[in-house]
């Protein structure tokens, strides 16, 4: 994941979080995930230009988001990893940390809004599903907070719900094909 990040020229968040999903090694559910988000946005953000995103601020994204995308912890917190994920781009990207005012708003409102969109999509839980949602929620809040426009006109159809390990959700999801 860190390679094709540090490596892509893709503006689109969208098509950069595809390509990864659909790497054969990556497993159908689990915490690779939130790094895919994460990592898209900041790669896309990187490539648009209009902030100075090196790759130390993707690697500190990254460990932002390794203390709290834990395998599992979906389930037994109730926080699925992308949300900090997604939490920590808008933390490096605002410099929000305790203590500031608009920066730590702007984040926890990007992260409220990506927790309330995944919360739609459980029954049972689809990191592809999260992902694609997380990235669109993300996009969104970019353009409102920060006047960055980054792509988000692909519509994600789902390939890998036939390997859902506990049933893909199928007509409830927005992403499912019967195809």
């Amino acid at each position: 994941i860190q390679k094709v990040v540090l490596e892509t020229l893709d503006k689109d968040p969208l098509l950069i979080a595809e390509s990864l999903m659909n790497y054969p090694g990556l497993p159908m559910l689990g915490c690779h995930h939130a790094y895919i988000a994460c990592g898209s946005i900041m790669a896309a953000l990187k490539n648009e230009g209009s902030r100075d995103i090196k790759a130390q601020d993707i690697f500190e994204v990254f460990k932002r988001t390794e203390k709290q995308a834990i395998s599992g912890y979906c389930g037994l917190t109730g926080v699925c990893g992308i949300a900090p994920a997604i939490g920590a781009c808008f933390s490096v990207l605002t410099g929000s940390r305790c203590g500031t005012d608009m920066e730590q708003r702007i984040t926890m409102k990007a992260v409220t809004s990506v927790m309330d969109a995944i919360a739609e999509l459980t029954g049972p839980s689809c990191c592809k599903a999260y992902v694609w949602v997380s990235l669109k929620i993300a996009i969104k809040h970019l353009k409102e907070f920060a006047g960055i426009v980054l792509p988000s006109e692909r519509e994600f159809i789902c390939s890998h719900s036939s390997r859902h390990p506990h049933g893909c959700r199928e007509q409830k999801c927005p992403y499912y094909s019967a195809c």
